[in-house]
C-alpha cells in the first residue's frame, strides 16, 4: 500500500472523527458557550420565560424571539463579578425550584414578590433591558439614526 494514501486517508477519518465528536452533545449544555457559569438547557429555557414575561410579544417581538436570555447569560458570564454570577445562579434555582408551572402570570408574580435590592432580579432586569434596547430590532425600526452631524435646517432664526 501506498505511503501517501494511508496518511491521506488517516487523516480524513481523523478529521471526521472530530467533526462527529464535536456535533454530538449530550443535550443537557447551553446553545452558547459559557466560560465562568454553568447553566443546563432547563435553565436556558426558564430564562427565556423569564425575559419573555419581562418584554412580552405584542406588535413587536418579544424578549425569546429577540433571544434576549441568550445575552443575558452571555453578560452574566462575562461582566458580572464572581459574587453576582453566584447569586444569580442561585436565584435562577431558587427559581426553577419555586416554579412549578412556567406561564407568565407565575413568573410575573415570582419577579413581583422578590426584593427590589435581590441580585437576581437587579441583573436580569437590567441585562434583559439593554439587551432589547440593543437588539437589530430596535436599533433598525424603533430609533431613527442619522448620521453625525444630523440635518440642516436653514430656516432656523438666530436670536442676536
Amino acid at each position: 500500500m501506498n505511503r501517501r494514501t494511508a496518511i491521506k486517508q488517516l487523516f480524513v477519518v481523523a478529521g471526521g472523527i472530530m467533526i462527529a465528536t464535536s456535533c454530538a452533545g449530550d443535550g443537557q449544555s447551553t446553545s452558547i458557550v459559557l466560560t465562568n457559569i454553568k447553566l443546563s438547557a432547563t435553565d436556558e429555557k426558564l430564562l427565556g420565560d423569564f425575559v419573555e414575561a419581562i418584554i412580552p410579544a405584542s406588535d413587536s417581538p418579544g424578549g425569546k424571539a429577540l433571544n434576549l436570555h441568550l445575552f443575558v447569560m452571555k453578560m452574566v458570564d462575562d461582566c458580572q463579578t464572581k459574587e453576582e454570577q453566584k447569586a444569580f445562579i442561585e436565584g435562577l434555582k431558587q427559581a426553577a425550584d419555586s416554579l412549578k408551572k412556567a406561564d407568565q402570570k407565575a413568573i410575573l408574580d415570582y419577579l413581583n414578590g422578590l426584593p427590589k435590592e435581590d441580585v437576581f432580579f437587579k441583573i436580569l432586569k437590567r441585562r434583559t433591558v439593554q439587551g432589547y434596547l440593543n437588539s437589530e430590532y430596535v436599533m433598525k425600526n424603533k430609533l431613527i439614526y442619522e448620521l453625525v452631524p444630523g440635518r440642516y435646517d436653514g430656516a432656523v432664526k438666530v436670536n442676536v
